[in-house]
């Protein structure tokens, strides 16, 4: 059986966390090197991109892409968790608030935040995650300290009370349920996550997205890399992309460096804000991705000819 290198669309249910679904996803391919660019919560649905064989190498570039939820809050509770699944913490009252009342709330979370994580979360204190210190009943204890996201796009899609629907365009390592509790802080109320759709990750949207069933009836058709399977480049389509002949491309296999008149761009790589490269062989074969080093460009990442 030839190897499988590429990256799946999916669609995470509700109810299921996305550690299982790189399990099942694993079993169904009988691949080991499977893994998944930015977790979703078990509460939570939506797109679920699954780097699968060499794919895996690019899951640092696929999981720093912007993400864009659609976040239903519940407002007058909170709870421990900040989402549907915690124990409740407080009740209060929800206002007739006015369309200018959410903006004014809304706006002091767009742009660049200080965000805490929520203590029920992956985020790892002293080389644990906090999670299991909140289920252990020492969450309370834990310094969880902020740290910056961005928020690009933050719109009110929808209003009846006590429910809340948003937009969220957000940085990676944004939490949507600390921003649902911050928001319910600042309107002086409460409010908890109720529902969570991730509608896009990077160049993955959600109308595209395959279920579990369509990955495995596809993979048992031997129509898998056809009809589902993503190129692993499909991540890095924002870069700019060099093909090199035949003697470069073989210095790039040994990880050697390549000085820039060896590439079909002379560029000097010590120019500001130059960004990495992905390199193709004459055939279209992904080859390589450079970054800048000193006056040379340097082999980051080296994919086999198997791709």
């Amino acid at each position: 059986m030839s190897a499988i290198n590429g990256i799946l669309n999916l669609y995470k249910p509700a109810g299921i966390s996305s550690h299982d679904m790189v399990a099942r996803v694993r079993r169904i391919l009988r691949e080991k090197r499977v893994g998944h660019a930015g977790t979703l919560d078990p509460a939570a649905e939506g797109v679920l991109p699954i780097c699968v064989g060499q794919a895996t190498r690019v899951v640092e570039y696929l999981s720093d892409a912007r993400k864009v939820y659609a976040a239903l809050l519940g407002l007058g509770i909170s709870t421990d968790t900040y989402d549907r699944e915690g124990r409740v913490t407080a009740r209060s009252d929800v206002p007739d608030f006015s369309p200018a009342d959410l903006e004014k709330a809304l706006s002091h979370f767009r742009g660049k935040i200080e965000q805490l994580p929520p203590v029920y979360s992956a985020v790892k204190i002293g080389g644990q995650p906090a999670y299991k210190a909140a289920r252990a009943g020492t969450g309370t204890e834990l310094d969880l300290p902020p740290r910056p996201v961005e928020i690009y796009r933050l719109e009110i899609t929808g209003w009846r009370l006590p429910w809340l629907k948003l937009w969220v365009e957000c940085s990676k390592g944004t939490y949507i349920r600390s921003l649902a509790y911050d928001i319910g802080q600042a309107l002086g109320c409460g409010a908890f996550m109720a529902g969570l759709v991730r509608v896009q990750s990077g160049p993955f949207h959600l109308k595209d997205a395959y279920a579990l069933p369509e990955v495995e009836a596809a993979q048992q058709a031997g129509q898998l890399e056809a009809a589902i399977l993503q190129p692993l480049d499909a991540v890095l389509e924002d870069w700019p992309a060099w093909v090199v002949d035949e003697a470069a491309a073989e210095k790039i296999r040994q990880g050697r460096n390549l000085v820039p008149g060896a590439l079909n761009e002379g560029l000097d790589p010590t120019a500001a804000g130059l960004p990495m490269r992905r390199v193709y062989t004459a055939q279209g074969q992904l080859l390589a991705l450079l970054e800048p080093e000193g006056s040379e460009w340097h082999p980051a990442k080296v994919f086999t000819s198997t791709i």
